[in-house]
């Protein structure tokens, strides 16, 4: 590449430039003409030495800088700026120049600029966003929270997994704590600003532990599972391997599929059964005194929040009993700990939900109390009046009666399915559960249900109350005979019997108006 620039004494300027190459030859020039008509001509010469036609010239367009009356400087002096009526050529043809929008010329660059236009006004939708109550924000999904408000209120509500959290509880779920991006454990975060969720977590610990009497120096405790079945398959991930045994409770004695069950045929039904050999127990006494690992649903009896917790074995191994824990290896430390809560995190969950965590720290600090143990005390009560009220009425229950919170109730003698009288009860605003039980072809079409008493015992309801519901509930039983009689047991035949059914909507009237006498816990109706 060459390039020469000339410059003559007259009122001609010229500058040109050539590109050497071996395919072409490129000529370009500036030339102003004089002073007195201030024109810019520019030619371009272009050709190609192995083609035989020329190549055409590409039109340009050149943009001008506006005269704003403001002075030009250059090395220090005043520089004559382009004149209103100057003219620029291209290849002989006069072009129109584009100019420079007008800007206003700042006093003093180093001034702090004034706030833009409207930002206040984005302000303010931020505000606006960010408070509005739920009913103005989202009123069609208001409605509809209203309306399973007003559902559990105005029904009788017996499944036993089911309860009512305080207040409390509540608020803490709604907080601000959701916010939060807590991955990893206390003092151990992948994110920072964990300072004061780290409390809140480490004070469920201690709270947990204390809830049922556990020494921390044998025992410690992960609270982050998001359910039971969570901390169930993290405590066989981390422990064990594809195909090992686990044993947990039958699903018939109402233990949970996530235990691992199998339907009689033989099928698998859950992760934990497909991945593992499962060995399921009946009914036992505590288990921490037999087991080195429990795990929890904390949403049930325990008025917590819905989620899952693992206690586990930690320190030196022991005997008790005469018996070794830990597969027999009664010599140095329990591993479990690390094992269990890499599992949980980051094996099968990401960050913990802090509100969850500080709801159940407020129902653990519920449960240390005596009003919890008479609580307690209050549902197996509850639980023993109702099993009694059944049997006088000739009901047939799994075990013959109840020494828990809940009960087995076998419908196969009143030739009934389980899922046949749920509905009816829950179209009577009464709400349990199908369960299998010994005998019948299982989970899938079972020959029970499974009624708890701790939800409405939390509502207020003694033992008189629950005379009552089994009231309800066999009244509920004799309209489900009469529905299968006459339509059959087939799911699609049966419901259309229960539509405009008088003896359903009887039911259901005197169902809501028993329930709306006792209050609610946690909201206002």
């Amino acid at each position: 590449m060459e390039s020469s620039v000339s410059a003559s004494t007259s009122n001609q300027r010229r500058v040109s430039m050539d590109l050497s190459h071996a395919q072409s030859d490129l000529s370009l020039s500036f030339t102003k003409s004089s002073v007195a008509d201030d024109s810019i001509s520019l030619q371009i010469d272009t050709s190609f030495r192995c083609s035989p036609n020329p190549v055409r010239p590409v039109p340009l367009q050149f943009f001008g800088e506006k005269d704003d009356g403001a002075p030009r400087f250059e090395n220090g002096e005043q520089k004559n700026h382009i004149k209103e009526d100057e003219e620029i050529r291209i290849l002989g043809q006069p072009m129109c120049v584009k100019r420079q929008r007008d800007v206003k010329p700042v006093s003093n660059p180093c001034k702090r600029l004034a706030p833009e236009p409207g930002l206040d006004q984005r302000r303010a939708a931020v505000r606006s966003w960010g408070n509005q109550p739920l009913e103005q924000a989202d009123p069609e999904l208001s409605e509809i929270m209203n309306k399973e408000k007003r559902r559990q209120f105005l029904g009788i509500e017996l499944i036993a997994s089911e309860n009512f959290v305080c207040r409390a509880v509540m608020e803490a779920l709604g907080s601000h704590l959701t916010n939060k991006y807590s991955e990893g454990m206390p003092g151990a975060r992948y994110y920072t600003g964990n300072h004061f969720i780290d409390q809140i977590e480490t004070l469920c610990h201690e709270r947990a532990l204390a809830a049922f009497s556990l020494d921390s120096e044998k025992w410690g405790v992960n609270v982050q599972p998001y359910s039971c079945t969570s901390a169930n398959f993290a405590v066989y991930t981390g422990l064990l391997l594809p195909g090992d045994r686990i044993m947990g409770l039958d699903s018939p004695s109402g233990g949970h599929m996530s235990h691992g069950w199998y339907m009689p045929g033989g099928k698998k039904v859950s992760a934990a059964s497909i991945f593992f050999e499962s060995f399921p127990y009946k009914v036992c006494a505590s288990p921490f005194d037999y087991c080195d690992i429990v795990t929890s649903t904390t949403h049930k009896s325990l008025r917590g929040p819905r989620g899952g917790i693992i206690f586990y074995r930690r320190g030196a191994k022991s005997r008790k009993q005469g018996m070794c824990l830990s597969n027999g290896d009664c010599s140095g430390q329990y591993d479990f700990e690390e094992k269990i809560n890499f599992a949980v995190y980051a094996s099968l969950q990401g960050g913990p939900h802090n509100n969850h965590i500080a709801a159940l720290a407020i129902a653990l600090k519920q449960v240390a109390t005596p009003e919890y143990k008479a609580y307690m005390q209050q549902v197996k009560k509850n639980a023993q009046a109702l099993a009694s009220a059944l049997l006088r009425r000739k009901c047939k229950l799994v075990t013959g009666g109840t020494d828990n919170h809940l009960l087995l109730w076998d419908l196969t003698t009143l030739g009934l399915t389980g899922k046949c009288y749920e509905k009816v009860c829950e179209m009577c605003h009464i709400t349990l559960n199908k369960t299998a039980i010994f005998g019948d072809n299982g989970a899938i079409s079972p020959g029970g249900v499974r009624i708890g008493t701790p939800a409405m015992t939390s509502r207020g309801c003694l033992e008189s109350d629950f005379e009552t519901i089994a009231d309800f509930l066999y009244r509920a039983a004799q309209i489900t005979s009469a529905v299968q009689r006459d339509h059959g047991k087939l799911q699609k035949e049966f419901i259309k019997g229960l539509h405009n059914n008088k003896d359903i909507v009887d039911l259901r009237n005197h169902v809501e108006a028993f329930a709306a006498q006792f209050a609610m816990p946690g909201f206002d109706t």
